[in-house]
């Protein structure tokens, strides 16, 4: 017989949680690794310690919140996400999937279910890369994909690296980042799309993600005053960014299912009186097939050229992070279904627009992933929304799902 998580009681941490770092607009802003993000992770760990949980963080500031199990020589099945958010963020993305997996071990406690493998809860470090870039930082370094000490000196817009905030905040663990054996690994997640709550469905049961590309690009022309400066004469770099950003409109739309998304955009110097000498911006590109994604990757590539060569401009174009197709484990992902099916939910399989940290931890483990709906496919916005009853829903199969893993 299947058992069911007490929604409730994780709607009400959820909210708890969502006081700290309150943005203006109803969501959260807790960049990672800065007071708020740290208070976020404190009061997590009081109350994952509070459920009988041991506590560790390895030297990416990722936390692990163990529940043990009746055979601790058995490979623990994990679960768990991010407690960062986008400047203007949610109260749900990320969050979502830690306390959702705290709530595992609090109905676990509740019926009085002792598992077979042990069970661990992990809070991913910069998961969002709003902050320091690249995004999925903690999964990555785990996971073999990122190298730490390169990781240690990225920096954020005012100069501070990484290793900085975590050695400021305390959140640099004495135990090493790396890989240890995992049995299954499930992450809850909104689905930050509209599919679900369009189509009525309860249960998203997540079977990939579509790969992605962030590239910065930097174009360099010449400074000059505004108004003494005849048109055919200039070399103005802002031109040529908006002649890239329209025609990669056009290499986006040439392909099904592609986005992308330009997300910064600066300008030096920022005068209004003054053409810059350059002009910098980023551009995020998603596709679920990963030859396509290169494709659109090379046509950009040859854009930026081509605008350059005419408009008299320099150019850097670099790729800061690619992240590949992924297909997620079949058993986990049967699991999940099955678990949705158990339970009586409503479900579909989808693919994820977005980047996960079970994307990375999916390379070296069996991983699933489960969505619920959120009001108008909204996310990485402070509108972000959704229910208690899909919360409830997304806690009951995660509940189910790690049970069917760790054994009981």
């Amino acid at each position: 017989m299947e058992i069911r998580a007490d929604g409730d009681r994780l709607w009400h941490s959820l909210m708890e949680m969502a006081k700290i770092g309150p943005g203006k607009h109803g969501g959260n802003c807790r960049l990672a690794l800065t007071d708020e993000d740290i208070e976020g992770r404190t009061l997590f760990q009081k109350w994952a310690s509070e459920a009988g949980c041991t506590i560790r963080r390895d030297t990416m500031g990722n936390i692990f919140a163990r529940r043990d199990g009746k055979n601790q020589d058995k490979d623990p099945v994990l679960s768990g996400s991010h407690l960062d958010t986008q400047p203007a963020g949610g109260r749900f993305d990320g969050i979502l999937g830690v306390l959702g997996g705290l709530e595992v071990v609090r109905s676990l406690n509740d019926h009085g279910i002792e598992t077979v493998s042990p069970f661990e809860i992990v809070v991913w470090t910069n998961e969002e890369g709003a902050r320091f870039p690249p995004s999925m930082m903690g999964s990555g370094v785990f996971t073999g994909i990122l190298e730490q000490d390169e990781i240690y000196k990225n920096q954020d817009t005012g100069g501070i690296t990484v290793e900085d905030e975590l050695l400021r905040t305390g959140q640099l663990g004495d135990v090493p980042c790396k890989l240890f054996p995992i049995k299954a690994y499930y992450e809850l997640h909104i689905e930050q799309g509209p599919v679900l709550e369009n189509e009525n469905t309860c249960i998203g049961v997540v079977t990939g993600g579509q790969g992605s590309v962030w590239t910065h690009i930097t174009l360099f022309g010449q400074g000059a005053h505004a108004g003494t400066t005849p048109m055919k004469y200039r070399r103005d770099p802002m031109m040529g960014a908006s002649r890239i950003i329209t025609e990669m409109r056009e290499i986006i739309r040439n392909h099904s299912e592609a986005v992308g998304t330009v997300g910064r955009l600066e300008t030096y110097p920022a005068s209004i009186n003054t053409i810059p000498g350059s002009v910098f911006f980023t551009v995020d590109t998603r596709h679920p097939n990963e030859e396509i994604l290169m494709q659109i990757n090379q046509d950009l590539k040859y854009v930026v050229k081509s605008v350059c060569s005419s408009e008299g401009l320099e150019s850097e174009f670099k790729n800061i992070s690619i992240n590949p197709t992924v297909e997620f484990n079949q058993d986990c992902v049967a699991t999940v279904r099955h678990s949705a099916d158990s339970l009586g939910y409503s479900h579909r399989d989808i693919v994820s627009g977005a980047g996960h940290d079970a994307c990375q931890v999916n390379h070296v483990a069996p991983t699933g992933m489960i969505f619920i709906p959120c009001e108008g496919g909204l996310s990485h916005d402070e509108a972000e929304n959704t229910t208690p009853e899909h919360v409830s829903a997304g806690a009951d199969v995660l509940l189910n799902s790690v049970i069917a893993s760790a054994g009981a």
